[in-house]
């Protein structure tokens, strides 16, 4: 399994690392950076979930619906968090690269998942897959994102804030991974789509109200 994410990060991310000293405009080369940040921490959850696995007997329905969810969540936020307190705070800077860190770890892993069972699944899993865990992915990393535009420069609001935000990512995350796994699948894919329409339409009127 590990092998088979480095090969795929190495023929899918690593392709675009070039990209990074072409572009010359710096938003979409942010945006591509954290792309690439979110295959890289993929990778390293992947290797993380593998340990976890062993020292919990091999019990990948307990893992996936308890430990998982805050092992990768927590690194999806690190790099999303640095960025909020060392570079910038606004809301829409932050909430672009934390979606397109959560995307970068869905693209690796969907490909992973492909080409372990890829006798096993169809056209209907990938777009399942896009709806439902890739937005899910998206999703948890952008309430970080979110929500530090809100408290990063509130000291009170700050640890407790961020603790509050992380957990909900990670609740969303658990959610989703029991949902997906039980006879309710169909409201594991409502879920993610159900937060990510408000923030888009939200966006939509914002850049209205700026033009």
């Amino acid at each position: 399994m590990e092998q088979i994410s480095e090969i795929l990060f190495i023929s899918i991310t690593m392709p675009m690392i070039p990209m990074l000293f072409i572009i010359r405009d710096k938003r979409s080369r942010l945006l591509l950076g954290y792309l690439i940040i979110g295959a890289v921490i993929c990778l390293m959850a992947g290797a993380l979930n593998i340990v976890l696995l062993g020292l919990f007997n091999g019990d990948s329905i307990y893992v996936t619906t308890t430990i998982t969810p805050i092992s990768e969540e927590i690194l999806k936020a690190l790099p999303v968090l640095y960025f909020a307190i060392f570079f910038a705070s606004d809301q829409e800077t932050l909430l672009s690269i934390s979606f397109a860190l959560g995307v970068g770890f869905a693209i690796l892993e969907d490909a992973v998942i492909l080409a372990q069972n890829i006798s096993s699944i169809d056209i209907g899993w990938a777009f399942a897959r896009v709806i439902g865990a890739a937005l899910m992915h998206g999703a948890c990393t952008s309430m970080i994102g979110l929500g530090m535009s809100y408290i990063h420069k509130r000291r009170k609001l700050f640890f407790c804030g961020t603790f509050a935000l992380l957990t909900a990512a990670i609740l969303f995350h658990a959610t989703f991974n029991v949902l997906v796994q039980s006879s309710y699948r169909i409201v594991a894919f409502i879920l993610p789509a159900a937060l990510y329409i408000p923030v888009v339409v939200k966006q939509i009127r914002s850049r209205k109200v700026k033009k």
